[in-house]
């Protein structure tokens, strides 16, 4: 398998996970939120193009945003509330690792 496919297959995995485990599970912890930590590494590292860069950060600043509005009625509905905070913890690390990327390339411009 190519590793720009195994990047795709990671970034679907990721999201339907954070999805499903928000649906009947709730809040991720343990080895469930270990997963998606995981899998938004190898996104980071494996699925962002130099040219995707600032909309993943602007998407996800969105997702933060988003999540951080779990209290309001509409986040009940479906656990939309937990989806969204295992969506940002599958994403976070990939974003981290998407920023460290692109600091580094600015910093080698001259």
């Amino acid at each position: 398998m190519k590793i720009d496919k195994i990047g795709e297959w990671a970034f679907l995995a990721g999201v339907i996970l954070a999805l499903l485990f928000g649906l009947f599970k709730g809040e991720v912890t343990g080895a469930f939120a270990t997963t998606l930590i995981v899998l938004g590494i190898l996104v980071g590292f494996l699925n962002i193009a130099e040219k995707e860069t600032t909309p993943y950060l602007v998407a996800t600043i969105a997702l933060l945003v988003a999540a951080g509005l779990g209290d309001l009625p509409f986040a009940k509905v479906v656990n939309l509330s937990a989806m969204l905070k295992n969506i940002v913890l599958f994403v976070a690390p990939a974003a981290v690792i998407v920023a460290l990327k692109t600091i580094i390339t600015l910093g080698k411009k001259k």
